[in-house]
């Protein structure tokens, strides 16, 4: 074959390969509007319609929490522990080269169940199963798919998270920078597979990307408009004195996301020892239990968010810190007693919380260096959790101004490395 043949075949390769990826990311956006339509009208239901037309009691949180934990630990106990956690499903997908595409449907209630009864979570974990499993369905069953299913399925979560949280680059930084390439895809020694290289990744992923957004947006444009992400905070305008308590709040932000694993890991245990079905009964009889008092704690965190921002003023400084601890043990309590989701939403929640409480003490009611104090707390927590500073920054940008990037970025990188250094010291010691 000479040369020209050859780049002629490279080129249509690359058109197919262009073509797919937009393919994905169009799905990608319809399958999640459409879930978020149906996640709302369950929630409207079960939180708006039944406690106003037919029980308006105070304890009505406890029934509707401990009857939701019920539902879902029988559902769990026959249909299998979902949703998984994105890097379960990618450590699944690198060693099997699928994902179980024939449980779409019970991935999708899976993930639906919580996040309508109630439950501390994001809805982030249950979409990338679901588009990485129709990824792996198309890789069966579509011949020119086949050999790059692994690739696609990374492509669909990169566009589910980009989608989700309104931030086009976290999808990618989070995804494609943070699963290590196979060395065959990228050298395209094996059968059939196309090798690809950096720079064409990147704009496969932005094609998809692109297509998801404008997907989602023709959705909520000409039908019904869902929710999703937080809302954007007030601009920055900092005195200098204000940037002294930088290293304060990045230390608080930081022991935040500490505990935030440090919780995880102790419900871990908790959950195992528990028997499926008992399990997400207690979850939600404690969830319910506390949410009589502080409803705040049910749900991810985004619309409550809304709420923070204009009413922070009004709230006691160690109630908001209290409320910052305590929304992170809930959620560790609903992931590992199976009223399963994503954490992302929440723990942005419980740092905003932590900053506003933490800016009350210092600046009473001013909302320029409460948003600072956020902004870096937020950086700190997801800095240590995530260890991607460059994620961690683009995905604060949804709802923080430009001008704290300034802030965010050195913010989201020592807590990273921090993060880094404490897990390398757990290492050393275990072995």
């Amino acid at each position: 074959m000479n040369q020209t043949s050859k780049n002629f075949n490279k080129t249509g390769n690359m058109v197919k390969l262009g073509f797919f990826c937009a393919l994905i990311g169009a799905v990608s956006g319809m399958v999640f509007w459409l879930f978020l339509f149906i996640v709302n009208k369950g929630t409207w239901l079960i939180w708006d319609l039944v406690p106003d037309k037919i029980l308006n009691v105070f304890w009505y949180p406890v029934l509707a929490c401990t009857v939701g934990g019920l539902v879902i630990g029988l559902f769990r106990k026959k249909f299998g522990d979902y949703p998984e956690e994105m890097m379960v499903v990618f450590g699944k997908l690198k060693v099997t080269k699928t994902y179980p595409y024939r449980k779409i449907l019970i991935i999708l209630i899976a993930a639906f169940l919580p996040l309508i009864f109630g439950s501390s979570v994001g809805p982030e974990a249950g979409m990338v199963g679901v588009i990485v499993a129709l990824c792996c369905w198309a890789g069966d069953n579509l011949k020119f798919a086949g050999s790059q299913s692994e690739y696609y399925s990374r492509v669909g979560a990169a566009v589910s998270l980009s989608v989700l949280f309104r931030s086009p680059l976290f999808g990618i930084l989070d995804v494609a920078e943070g699963i290590e390439d196979d060395p065959e895809e990228t050298s395209g020694q094996q059968e059939g597979r196309i090798p690809i290289s950096r720079p064409m990744k990147m704009i496969l992923y932005c094609i998809a990307i692109g297509a998801g957004f404008g997907t989602n947006w023709l959705l909520n444009h000409f039908l019904v408009k869902v929710s999703s992400g937080f809302p954007s905070f007030d601009s920055i305008s900092l005195r200098k004195e204000d940037c002294f308590l930088f290293l304060l709040y990045l230390i608080c932000g930081i022991l935040l996301g500490l505990f935030f694993e440090l919780s995880e890991k102790l419900f871990k245990k908790i959950g195992e020892k528990i028997p499926a079905v008992l399990s997400e009964v207690i979850a939600g009889l404690v969830l319910g239990v506390i949410t009589c008092f502080l409803p705040v704690i049910r749900f991810s965190g985004e619309e409550q968010m809304g709420i923070l921002i204009s009413d922070f003023a009004k709230y006691a400084p160690l109630a908001m810190i209290g409320i910052a601890f305590l929304k992170i043990v809930v959620t560790n309590l609903c992931i590992r007693l199976g009223l399963k989701g994503g954490h992302f939403f929440p723990l942005i929640f419980s740092a905003v919380c932590l900053g506003y409480g933490l800016s009350l003490l210092f600046f009473p009611g001013d909302g320029s260096h409460a948003t600072f104090a956020a902004a870096i707390v937020a950086a700190g927590t997801l800095g240590v959790s995530m260890k991607k500073p460059l994620a961690v920054s683009v995905l604060l940008l949804l709802c923080f101004p430009l001008k704290s990037l300034l802030w965010i970025i050195p913010a989201a990188a020592l807590a990273a490395f921090a993060g880094k250094l404490i897990t390398n010291k757990k290492r050393s010691v275990l072995r």
